[in-house]
């Protein structure tokens, strides 16, 4: 389906996103910095702390770059806005408010798939975008959708404890929509977005199995030692 807009409006959405929001986009780098230290260094506050941030970076695109900007060329912007904010609101309900989003990098197939998305995000994205053309500011920056789309995934599976498949729902979606609309228009380092929605469902949805068995077995052997 072709997008209601031209690659050129879609290119200076990017600029005066990029331009008026300076220099935030450091700021989120350091913040993606900030949530890998924490998975990896675990403190009392790190889980709490790493949703918080998921959190803002999620409302943050649904109401700065999908609402303030993105509407300007697409109204329908406005309904990705929404369901952006939507997701922030539910890495605080699960992540701060039920504590049951929980992080910690480990050296297994999970850990080092997370750790290839997250580099892929931060860092192979934008050299694959430069590549095919796209320079700052027309183009898209960490911190709005596609690229922190793909961090999100790669963080999640990361995830030390059985992840509600509700907090994957509204990334998914976003993966196979975003990746259409924005690979229509040549913004083609947004390949890694299918990509790394598809393979995360998957790991996760054998985590989850492998987590439920371990608490089962956990749970037998306590039974049995009473």
């Amino acid at each position: 389906m072709k997008p209601p807009f031209t690659i050129e409006q879609f290119l200076q959405v990017f600029k005066n996103y990029n331009l008026a929001i300076f220099p935030m986009q450091i700021i989120f780098y350091l913040l993606a910095a900030t949530v890998i230290y924490f998975s990896i260094k675990k403190s009392s506050a790190s889980d709490k702390m790493i949703n918080v941030t998921l959190s803002f970076f999620w409302i943050w695109m649904g109401i700065v770059y999908h609402i303030i900007y993105f509407s300007v060329i697409n109204k329908v912007a406005i309904l990705f806005g929404t369901v952006f904010i939507i997701q922030g609101l539910l890495f605080l309900y699960f992540g701060v408010f039920k504590s049951v989003l929980s992080y910690k990098f480990e050296s297994n197939r999970y850990g080092i798939t997370g750790a290839i998305i997250i580099a892929f995000a931060l860092l192979f994205y934008p050299v694959l975008g430069y590549i095919i053309g796209h320079v700052y500011p027309t183009s898209p920056t960490f911190g709005l959708p596609c690229p922190t789309t793909i961090f999100t995934f790669g963080l999640l599976l990361w995830s030390a404890k059985k992840l509600p498949l509700t907090i994957l729902i509204i990334p998914f979606l976003w993966s196979i929509v975003g990746f259409f609309a924005a690979f229509s228009l040549g913004i083609f380092e947004d390949s890694g977005l299918p990509i790394a929605g598809l393979t995360s469902i998957v790991m996760v949805l054998v985590h989850n199995k492998e987590l439920k068995s371990s608490a089962l077995l956990n749970l037998v052997n306590r039974s049995k030692n009473r």
